[in-house]
């Protein structure tokens, strides 16, 4: 698949290297996340898996994550964009998503697609808009996957 990326900014690393992830620390702050309440470790680590996934770290502690599911050719789904809470404001998490936005095997991209209830100003800043045409777009939403509907 991808090739190792890695880049430094003071003691700060991002790094796709999935060897360097703690799934504790990840699981840790995807529980306080309004998007992840009730996924279970063993779904985080299959999702972990199956995406490209950028963590950031502040010397060896994980303290933030994006991840990206793509066909890296024509369509990326960029999701749990995640900064630890005690380094918020910062500028990690725009350091993050650009990293994330050029990284070069999801470059020529037709489509990327995220979701988000509070973070438009982020994405916005690289370009992120509103869907052109939602009418297009259509989803099966499961807020309680693997349960029993009746």
């Amino acid at each position: 698949m991808s090739e190792l990326f890695e880049i430094h900014k003071e003691q700060f690393r991002i790094s796709t290297n999935k060897e360097k992830l703690d799934l504790h620390a990840i699981a840790d702050m995807l529980s306080r996340a309004y998007w992840s309440r009730g996924r279970t470790l063993a779904q985080l680590e299959r999702a972990l898996d199956r995406s490209l996934v950028f963590g950031l770290f502040d010397e060896n502690r994980q303290i933030g994550l994006a991840r990206v599911i793509s066909d890296f050719s024509i369509f990326a789904y960029l999701c749990d964009v995640i900064i630890h809470e005690d380094y918020r404001g910062r500028g990690l998490g725009i350091w993050l998503v650009q990293n994330v936005m050029a990284y070069p095997e999801l470059q020529g991209l037709r489509r990327w697609i995220l979701a988000t209830r509070d973070a438009h100003g982020l994405y916005r800043k690289f370009g992120w808009n509103d869907l052109e045409h939602p009418e297009f777009m259509m989803e099966i939403f499961s807020p309680n996957p693997g349960e029993d509907p009746g």
